[in-house]
């Protein structure tokens, strides 16, 4: 099924008779969903775009690239850098926006402005009854009442189909520079990041691979410069830095987590304490890319691991398997937690045939 409008989806999901494995661009698909495949893809197309009011409203089905050409040419972007993981993954296909919101895809930048979930103004979407529902609209306030925006990013298509999204955006920095700190071994290096992080001089990304730990700032031309000064003079190392697209290309491979491209093995996701972040990467022994100062880990390990990961990010944090077949994709909820999703599962989808088994 592919419906084009809204309404026609509102009338796929309420006539379904089984399960519906709800499917954007297919890039970002993890879990053991099963169902007839439900494709957002048709609903496609920018709504409303107020550049001056920083506010974007799209279909959900709308290639993420088309978001980023329009954007572009207004000077203005996603925050939240939007990882491409389709090289990672080994997948083809066209990312669409809906697919991000409904995994809540974050980038390097969210250390500075947060995950998807906070770019997001309002959502449509039909739940598993086939009601459409609206929630939020086109500017930031505090109202009374559920954040359904929030509860639908990152819930990957198991509450409703995403149908629409509004976002505020950004204006594209000016100037933009990378430090680069080698001659740290890994706790010095990622010490220097949540040194540069716990600073006043606006870091908007944080990361270490291969032996390089990466400290990114971006803004007003004078303001990147002498912010670098100060971060140069606090971080320690051998430091060098890179500036405009020689940075932005750094970026883009630690965003779409190119240094375990390729690689066979296992990949986890690993979501930690950055204070705890290289004890883990050492007992694992694997090879690993940092993101978020240490907060994030994308580790690459032999297959059948799934047990020493756990016991490892235990008490620390949580762990997703992103790429390989062995054992569950996602950790396991504790009591209260699985009760408490239970409930609004029951609430959003009460035939529960939305994406099921996608999130066990």
């Amino acid at each position: 099924m592919r419906p084009t409008t809204e309404a026609e989806l509102a009338e796929a999901v309420a006539g379904a008779t089984g399960p519906l494995l709800v499917r954007g661009g297919g890039t970002r698909t993890l879990g053991h969903a099963v169902g007839e495949v439900l494709e957002t893809g048709g609903l496609s197309g920018v709504e409303v775009y107020e550049p001056g009011a920083l506010t974007l409203v799209v279909r959900a089905g709308t290639p993420v690239a088309e978001v980023d050409r329009a954007l572009a040419c207004e000077r203005q972007r996603l925050a939240f850098e939007v990882p491409d993981l389709r090289g990672l993954l080994g997948r083809e296909g066209v990312s669409t926006i809906g697919g991000v919101v409904a995994t809540n895809a974050s980038g390097p930048r969210r250390v500075q402005v947060g995950a998807c979930r906070d770019a997001c103004l309002g959502v449509r979407f039909v739940d598993g009854t086939g009601t459409v529902v609206k929630n939020g609209g086109r500017v930031m306030k505090n109202v009374t009442g559920y954040d359904l925006v929030k509860l639908m990013a990152g819930s990957r298509g198991t509450l409703g189909v995403l149908s629409e999204v509004s976002f505020k955006v950004q204006a594209l920095p000016e100037a933009e520079a990378t430090l680069v700190v080698e001659g740290l071994g890994d706790e010095a290096g990622l010490a220097a990041l949540r040194v540069a992080l716990g600073s006043p001089f606006d870091v908007s990304g944080a990361a270490r691979h291969s032996g390089r730990s990466l400290i990114r700032v971006e803004g007003m031309a004078g303001s990147v410069a002498y912010r670098v000064g100060q971060l140069r003079a606090r971080v320690g190392g051998e430091v060098t830095v890179v500036e405009a697209e020689t940075s932005a290309a750094l970026w883009r491979e630690v965003r779409d987590v190119v240094p375990l491209m390729g690689k066979p093995g296992e990949v986890w996701r690993i979501a930690t304490l950055p204070t705890a972040a290289a004890g883990i990467v050492a007992q694992l022994e694997a090879e690993a890319l940092w993101d978020w100062g240490g907060g994030l880990i994308w580790a690459l390990l032999d297959p059948g691991h799934g047990a020493e990961v756990a016991a490892a990010v235990a008490g620390r944090g949580h762990a997703t398997l992103v790429k390989g077949e062995g054992g569950p994709v996602f950790p396991p909820e504790a009591p209260e937690v699985a009760a408490l999703v239970a409930g609004v599962k029951a609430k959003f989808d009460p035939r529960g045939i939305l994406n099921r088994g996608m999130m066990g």
